[in-house]
């Protein structure tokens, strides 16, 4: 079923300038929010502004526009403001509306190395899922993707400049990260266990670029337990191997997530590292936020495997002996 693209045209009265640049932000910041959450185009020439993109999407668009001029006269919009504004006019049941729409519309990232596809319909559902919510689970064995595509949606945002930074998140040794007596400043620490992220980052960007972005602090690395008392806004942040945390440590993380920012959480729950005692933050936060809207989640199998033929027998050979032979 394909969607209807339009074009509209609004003008807004009462015309001031200094309103209009509250309206659109520092940069037309604020219109490019819009745009990215709504998945529209936004141009705008004085108080004259033209929409583009799906009917229903443009229709929402231009009432919100003139609802936030309104709101000019009295306050000065700030990015949380058109963030909540878009939230009261209930958009992300629309969003998932006009996906259903548009589910046959295959996405791929393009970045100066590599051209990334979704193999498959569940890898092109996560890539959507990531670009249409603010947090995102994606679970599944090895060599599926997960963290690869998670890591070109977060290069996407960068290139993009719908967020300012990326952030890297990882459980570190153990759940209760002891990187103490491993030598080096916290960088070096955690980098062999943030190898697979850096990896990628590299396959898409070079590693040049990605050295240059690791010293200005636009691509940060952190360990779990360091995120802790901090706010994120305007930040695409990943959390790897998130089976290996706790329930604490990943009510934690999801609590840091600000204004403006994309969070991926990615693990494999048949490879949790945890002492038996202690129970995955990652398999509890699966049942405690199952129905809370606004979080996507996307599993994985053995079928959407993409390496080595080899990998996806042996992941097939485990799913099928644990169902013989369930742990008590």
């Amino acid at each position: 079923m394909t969607t209807t693209i339009i074009t509209q045209e609004i003008t807004l009265q009462s015309a001031d300038n200094h309103r209009l640049a509250n309206l659109s932000g520092q940069f037309d910041s604020h219109l490019r929010q819009i745009e990215q959450r709504l998945k529209v185009d936004i141009a705008s020439r004085g108080n004259q502004f033209s929409v583009t993109g799906a009917s229903v999407m443009v229709n929402v668009t231009c009432e919100l526009i003139q609802q936030l001029y309104a709101c000019t006269a009295t306050q000065h919009l700030s990015p949380e403001d058109i963030h909540i504004a878009m939230q009261d006019a209930s958009i992300d049941q629309l969003v998932v509306q006009l996906d259903k729409t548009t589910a046959s519309d295959a996405i791929f990232i393009k970045t100066k190395h590599a051209v990334i596809r979704g193999r498959g319909a569940n890898q092109q559902d996560y890539l959507k899922k990531i670009m249409q919510h603010d947090i995102n689970f994606g679970v599944g064995p090895a060599g599926t993707g997960k963290t690869y595509l998670a890591v070109a949606c977060a290069v996407d945002a960068l290139l993009n400049e719908r967020v300012s930074r990326i952030i890297l998140v990882r459980p570190a040794v153990e759940a209760g990260e002891k990187l103490g007596f491993l030598p080096g400043d916290m960088a070096q620490k955690v980098d062999p266990y943030l190898r697979p992220l850096y990896d990628a980052l590299y396959e898409m960007l070079g590693f040049e670029r990605v050295e240059k972005l690791l010293e200005k602090g636009v691509v940060e690395v952190a360990p779990l337990a360091f995120m802790r008392g901090r706010t994120l806004n305007d930040a695409f942040i990943i959390l790897d191997e998130a089976q290996n945390t706790t329930t604490e440590q990943i009510k934690m993380f999801l609590t840091r997530i600000g204004f403006g920012s994309t969070a991926v959480v990615t693990g494999d729950i048949t490879q949790i590292d945890l002492p038996s005692a202690k129970l995955s933050g990652l398999t509890h936060v699966l049942n405690v936020l199952k129905d809370v809207e606004g979080i996507s989640f996307t599993f994985f199998n053995a079928r959407d495997v993409v390496r080595h033929p080899l990998v996806q027998r042996i992941v097939m050979a485990y799913e099928a002996y644990e169902q013989k032979h369930p742990k008590h």
